[in-house]
């Protein structure tokens, strides 16, 4: 998944020149385009880890976080430090943060310390804490993704420290809208007035006070000891006062307040903007919603995949998945598991990997294959070696040259002749029409389907943004449909479930027929919707992965 862009891409004279000219067809295949500089020869970039692929079973080896230790030292709610000596005065409650109030928009320092372990009085703070701490600070100030900051910023911490510390992020991003509305009623202030660093401790501290067991006092002095580390001394009372407002209520006594206060009360208690519930409520039935809401709020354990001809699937550990040939569920850190460290597995949701089988699966002509939007390269990697088992060879394009040399990673392992991966716009073709016998087309979309493994997504995404999102679709996919020859199959998928990039893109595509996709899958359960492939987080176990297949008819040019 990725956000909608555009980057021009065209051959350079003399360069991929029989792409340019069109002499590239179905049959040829694509063994000439060897000569090409391809991004399987050039460096690449590391893929960082997804809150699924971290080495941390949260629910067997995370420690008991009411016995996690506090700094020694650290200020307690009565001013003292744990071991009952005068800290030489505790915060005051009331202080103001010092400062003017930023907005949202300032920089993200905020007055931040960020090199900074301890604060002014020596008190070290919690390794795990901090990190958590910079990782929001670049998810909330610099738009990062909640995975690529955390696995930055928890670099080098113990197993145990790296856990709390995944699990402070996951669930403060999960519940963002919430803490803030919490934080606001008990502050009785707008968040805009308080420093945005500010804003992000007190929703690590409320993550604490209300979902984790960490004892009030604990979270509280902790929390308090984090500012001072991190931020400010100044800031110190204001973050002690707030968090001992939002403790003076559990999370049942907030969620009876924030209904008597706020007409949205129900949709943030269940972690969810309003417009992402009416999305899902669209096309789930009634009694469904309750269930799926609630899936979306639990990090999924690791699916792994195999690459066909590679690996098998007893290398991967753990037990095999429901329906895939390809996979396993397997608890831990996938990078611990030798063939995922060689580049012969990989790590991808079950869900994509049915929809990756089923585009193998259906009758179609002989010919290349083509990835349309690859990266970062788990379906082209699976797609690659089901190309192989068939005689033919997978060509893969990615928009943005960072994430081509992602895909080009993740199929390194395969022998000559590798797929060939390049940088391309997919509303631009590299590549003359009808050249290709299946295409891939997992479009840029909103990514309400894999809510539970990009937990800040819900609170950054707005109905606004499907405005832009649904023409680029629409346009790659009728780019997909002249990709393909006559007779060839597209598939058309997205990690989301919502109806303006699901059915009514497809409904609006011309020159195809619509092929039964839940029949191509059979071994699916309560898959089909109409004639498309929908599965669930709460049905499945996967990402809520749409998937409609469609056959080029013979008269489209």
């Amino acid at each position: 998944m990725r956000p909608p862009g555009r980057a021009a891409w065209a051959p350079t004279p003399g360069h991929s020149s029989e792409w340019a000219s069109g002499r590239v067809g179905a049959g040829r295949g694509l063994d000439h385009l060897d000569q090409r500089e391809s991004f399987d020869q050039r460096e690449s970039f590391a893929q960082r880890e997804s809150f699924d692929q971290r080495g941390f079973d949260q629910r067997d080896q995370r420690e008991s976080f009411d016995r996690r230790a506090v700094s020694t030292g650290s200020t307690s709610e009565d001013g003292s430090t744990r071991d009952g000596r005068s800290s030489g005065g505790g915060a005051r409650s009331g202080a103001t943060s010092g400062g003017a109030p930023n907005s949202g928009n300032a920089p993200a320092g905020g007055g931040l310390c960020m090199s900074a372990n301890r604060g002014r009085r020596g008190t070290p703070a919690d390794p795990a804490r901090l990190a958590a701490f910079r990782t929001m600070r670049a998810i909330t100030a610099d738009d990062a993704y909640a995975n690529l900051a955390l696995a930055e910023h928890t670099t080098g911490l113990s197993p145990r420290d790296a856990a709390f510390a995944t699990e402070l992020v996951a669930g403060t991003c999960r519940s963002l809208g919430l803490y803030d509305a919490i934080v606001t009623s008990a502050s009785g202030r707008e968040l805009k007035t308080l420093q945005p660093a500010v804003v992000d401790l007190l929703r690590l501290g409320t993550h604490q006070l209300l979902e984790l067991r960490v004892p009030s006092h604990a979270a509280i002095s902790a929390t308090v000891d984090l500012a001072r580390a991190a931020v400010s001394d100044r800031v110190t009372g204001v973050v002690n006062a707030i968090l001992r407002k939002v403790a003076a209520l559990d999370a049942d006594g907030w969620a009876a307040r924030l209904r008597t206060e706020r007409p949205d009360a129900d949709a943030l208690i269940a972690r969810h903007p309003q417009w992402i519930i009416d999305a899902l409520a669209d096309v789930l039935p009634a009694e469904e919603l309750d269930d799926a809401l609630a899936a979306d709020n639990v990090a999924p354990t690791p699916h792994l995949v195999v690459r066909p001809g590679l690996a098998e699937i007893a290398e991967l550990g753990g037990e095999p998945l429901r329906w895939s040939p390809f996979g396993a569920r397997a608890a831990g850190n996938p990078a611990d598991v030798p063939a995922v460290a060689q580049g012969r597995a990989g790590v991808q949701d079950e869900g994509s990997q049915l929809v990756a089988w089923a585009l193998a699966r259906i009758d179609a002509p002989d010919g290349p294959w083509l990835d349309l939007c690859a990266g970062p390269g788990g379906k082209a990697a699976l797609l690659a070696g089901l190309a192989r088992d068939q005689g033919e060879r997978l060509l893969a394009a990615e928009l943005q040259p960072h994430r081509a040399a992602l895909v080009a990673r993740a199929l390194a392992a395969y022998p000559q002749p590798r797929p060939l991966v390049i940088a391309a716009d997919g509303t631009r073709p590299a590549w003359p029409p009808a050249s290709f016998a299946r295409v891939m087309l997992d479009a840029p979309c909103s990514g309400l389907g894999a809510l539970r493994r990009r937990p800040e997504s819900r609170w950054r995404r707005q109905p606004s943004d499907l405005d832009g999102l649904v023409p680029l679709q629409r346009a790659l996919l009728r780019n997909a449909i002249a990709a393909a020859v006559p007779g060839g199959v597209i598939a058309y998928v997205t990690c989301s479930p919502h109806q303006r990039e699901t059915v009514q893109v497809v409904e609006a595509a011309d020159g195809v027929e619509v092929i039964d996709a839940s029949s191509v899958l059979p071994e699916v359960p309560d898959a089909a919707r109409g004639p498309y492939l929908q599965v669930w987080p709460h049905r499945h176990g996967t990402d809520a992965m749409f998937l409609a297949l469609l056959r080029k008819t013979p008269s489209t040019q």
